[in-house]
């Protein structure tokens, strides 16, 4: 099974391994730092559910939940 970063929990660190996305979305998402081997742990949601507030390479990031859906990850040990 193929684990997002929409199905993390709060306060789980996982690796990025992919994205599933390509054109403007997926050049949007490297540049902001989210690249396979990246680090991110899932800090908090907004209390509608969307936006996600991730940490990735030391700071705090808020995208939405399609976004998050397209960046696929494992756990990290």
């Amino acid at each position: 099974m193929v684990k997002t970063v929409d199905d993390l929990k709060i306060g789980e660190k996982a690796v990025v391994t992919g994205l599933g996305c390509s054109g403007a979305l997926r050049r949007r998402i490297i540049d902001m730092g989210i690249t396979p081997g990246a680090v991110v742990i899932l800090r908090k949601t907004a209390p509608m559910g969307d936006p996600l507030e991730i940490n990735v390479r030391g700071y705090e990031l808020s995208i939405r939940r399609s976004e998050a859906r397209e960046i696929t990850v494992e756990p990290a040990d």
